[in-house]
């Protein structure tokens, strides 16, 4: 799933290349994938991109005619850029394609979602608030205000562990899975420690591995054209997705905790103690 630093790579790259520029057409592919119908797509058409702003892990293509084009990209969606668009429109199928922007230049690009559980989301709005997830959004980890005060505070009271905490949208905006394993890595804490339970040197721990690790993958990603992205990303991470590999900090096994739907990864040297976890729903840090 594209989080903080991806979006943020992609925000960048496409206002480099649809600044200034006027969409032709806007083409859903698949059923599933506009969110919203009045204002209709076709009314973004001939207006001018004057800019592209991220919200969290929502991209918003601002429009000369008071529109935005939001798109949330889910577990499984991608936008790929083409420097000339195929001839002709899109043909509805099986395949990824969800929907396409067309530029009056001939360029645009496409957004795609793999697998079976259709989640990619586009929304026409008149304010990026009247999008839901967009509405709810807590703050953003690399905005200038986002201190260690503001952090304890958003986790006092907490009885969630760290791992659910970090991945709340509306607690913190655009950190995932990938990047809340990172987080806790370089924090040197337990993915299942209670959020409301960290001491102020805990708290500054935390807060300084959240803001380094989001910021240097987004150095890491910063001037990539969309398509080598993903694999910049896999290529930063040290514990997530990684299990059975030593830790890049002590040469411990990394391990693996795995849900319904997801998993998560960590070292035991570094973040329990030396002690696993047990690798089962509702798991609970062995004593």
């Amino acid at each position: 799933m594209p989080e903080l630093p991806e979006v943020e790579a992609l925000k960048d790259f496409l206002a480099e290349h649809l600044a200034g520029r006027r969409v032709a057409r806007v083409l859903p592919v698949a059923v599933s994938v506009l969110k919203t119908y009045d204002p209709p797509v076709t009314a973004v058409e001939g207006s001018e991109i004057t800019a592209v702003r991220r919200y969290g892990k929502f991209l918003a293509l601002e429009t000369s005619g008071g529109l935005h084009l939001v798109t949330h990209l889910a577990r499984a969606g991608w936008l790929q850029w083409r420097d000339r668009l195929p001839d002709g429109p899109p043909r509805p199928g099986k395949g990824p394609l969800a929907l396409r922007v067309a530029l009056d230049t001939g360029e645009g690009f496409d957004l795609t979602e793999a697998g079976t559980q259709k989640r990619l989301a586009v929304y026409l709005v008149r304010d990026p608030l009247e999008v839901p997830g967009v509405a709810r959004l807590g703050p953003d980890p690399l905005a200038a205000d986002f201190g260690e005060e503001r952090l304890a505070a958003l986790l006092e009271g907490e009885r969630r562990q760290l791992k659910g905490a970090l991945r709340d949208q509306s607690l913190i905006a655009g950190v995932g899975n990938a990047y809340s394993d990172e987080i806790l890595h370089a924090a040197r804490m337990s993915p299942f420690k209670l959020a409301a339970s960290l001491t102020p040197e805990e708290v500054r721990r935390l807060h300084e591995a959240l803001r380094t690790t989001l910021t240097e993958a987004v150095e890491r990603s910063r001037g990539l054209a969309a398509g080598r992205l993903k694999a910049e990303k896999k290529s930063g991470l040290r514990v997530h997705g990684r299990t059975g590999e030593p830790c890049p900090v002590c040469g411990d096994t990394v391990r693996e905790v795995s849900f319904a739907d997801s998993s998560l990864q960590y070292c035991p040297t570094c973040q329990t103690g030396g002690k696993p976890l047990a690798d089962r729903r509702l798991s609970r840090l062995l004593k």
